[in-house]
């Protein structure tokens, strides 16, 4: 059988959107399920797009979410240059082009932009394109030379029969057949000679060994094209398969303004490269079971491209956060607290004990910036309304918290060893006399200490950290909020 070759070829941009990434991250399962190789390359032809620092980008996402590429740029695999205006300088585009021409499946087009203007527009797929009339096909080959020899900008563009049909195959939406009368003779080499993203394309996958495509159904319409330029070269065609598109919780398509549009946004917004990874792989594709939680290698192991789905894939934030918040739970303890600690000394300047404060949040956060307001009522007591002392479950209310706070408060106030567990027995022995339950103690105590009704751990814990005279200060700031309830 054929080896298997992906590649993932990117335009440098700017940030790595998540429909990018997640083509490169189909296309790199694609090929190491099955052995193969998977290729990086660089189609920066459009340099009007062309964004500064962007190649960087992309080598630095690549590394960081571990697709490995096994050829590229950075490692000549045999297949080089692996960018495409380095491939330009070679002549390989002009001179399939020309292959084109002498086949009669392309022709050179003169026409100036004014005559262009003239043409007549149609309206496909919401977008208002001009249809370009075959003039310069009429061109004898004589008038042709004396253009050429003039020095007239030209372009080069693809002859597309007006009759008849074409059809492809996809591997998940079958076989489509178009009339060809609806394509349009697109541009193969533009007026400044580079050439353009749809014959770049498909000169490099051929000239690269290229066994399947993968990018997003947007490309459906052009496929047909690239299909006439493989039957045009008498070359193989790839296998493609084009993915559903990515859209947000409205069903429109993700946009940068989401907010979390592109790897960089989610990183920023405290998001574990894992969890992203492992979301992404399930927006499209589903595994043979109800699983969801994945590593790289088990994404490689199980992964099969015909499970693909031809809906669209929602990007759903909540449930990536509770996916993330996963990851976080089953993380090393000092992993996550490399990761965490640049929070909470963000959120708690001073002297406090970040690593047991670490260990509260832990299991509590689904984004590294939830630390904040999980943590800051360590820093500052929050103003909070004694409504919060009535708790049903706890049986509690505002007169039963007043009384518990009086008794224990000379109770801690002896207590000298402010550690977790003393104060846990101390107070379990108050519980013990009164002959209440924990709740019944615990609910005031922790309210009065905290201010908050959520908190990252219990009464004892949070005086541990607090230490004894902040913890005595807030709960005689809780009595006397009581009293005048």
């Amino acid at each position: 059988m054929e080896k298997i070759r992906t590649r993932y070829a990117p335009s440098p941009t700017g940030k790595m959107h998540v429909g990018n990434l997640r083509s490169a991250l189909y296309e790199f399962l694609i090929a190491k399920h099955a052995g193969g190789d998977f290729m990086l390359r660089i189609e920066d032809t459009d340099q009007e797009r062309f964004v500064d620092g962007a190649i960087e980008i992309i080598y630095r996402t690549m590394a960081r979410t571990g697709l490995v590429h096994d050829e590229g740029p950075d490692k000549d695999g045999g297949y080089g240059p692996y960018v495409q205006s380095e491939r330009m300088k070679t002549g390989i585009y002009m001179k399939y082009a020309k292959e084109l021409i002498d086949k009669g499946e392309a022709y050179y087009c003169f026409c100036d932009r004014e005559r262009l203007a003239s043409l007549k527009t149609e309206v496909v797929e919401g977008k208002e394109i001009s249809i370009y009339d075959k003039h310069c096909l009429g061109l004898s080959s004589e008038e042709v030379q004396a253009n050429l020899h003039a020095g007239k900008p030209f372009v080069i563009r693809q002859n597309i029969p007006n009759e008849g049909t074409t059809t492809f195959h996809d591997e998940l939406y079958g076989d489509i057949t178009v009339e060809n009368s609806e394509l349009d003779d697109m541009i193969l080499i533009k007026s400044d000679g580079f050439p353009t993203y749809n014959f770049a394309n498909v000169v490099d996958d051929h000239t690269m060994n290229i066994t399947h495509v993968v990018r997003g159904n947007e490309y459906l319409s052009s496929s047909p094209k690239y299909v006439r330029l493989y039957e045009a070269f008498g070359w193989k065609v790839p296998v493609y398969i084009h993915l559903p598109l990515i859209t947000d919780e409205n069903h429109k398509k993700l946009a940068k303004r989401s907010g979390h549009a592109s790897f960089e946004d989610l990183l920023e917004q405290g998001f574990v490269t894992e969890a992203i990874i492992n979301y992404i792989a399930l927006l499209g594709w589903s595994p043979e079971d109800n699983r969801e939680i994945f590593s790289l290698q088990e994404l490689i192991e199980n992964f099969d491209y015909h499970r693909i789905s031809k809906s669209p894939a929602v990007f759903d934030i909540v449930k990536l956060r509770w996916m993330n918040g996963e990851y976080i739970k089953s993380m090393d303890f000092d992993l996550f607290y490399g990761m965490a600690e640049p929070y909470l000394r963000s959120a708690l300047p001073g002297d406090f004990d970040l690593k047991k404060i670490a260990a509260m949040v832990k299991t509590r956060i689904e984004v590294f910036p939830d630390i904040a307001d999980m943590v800051d009522f360590f820093r500052e007591m929050p103003a909070y309304d004694v409504a919060m002392y009535n708790h049903k479950k706890m049986k509690t209310d505002v007169a039963s918290s007043l009384e518990v706070l009086r008794e224990v408060l000379p109770v801690l106030e002896a207590q000298e060893d402010y550690s977790n567990d003393a104060l846990y027995q101390a107070l379990s022995a108050y519980v013990e006399r009164k002959g209440c339950k924990n709740g019944y103690v615990m609910w005031p105590v922790r309210t009065a200490v905290s201010g908050r009704q959520m908190t990252p751990a219990g009464a004892t814990e949070i005086m541990e950290i607090l230490g004894k005279e902040e913890s005595l200060r807030r709960i005689r700031k809780g009595i006397e909020m009581l009293q005048n309830a």
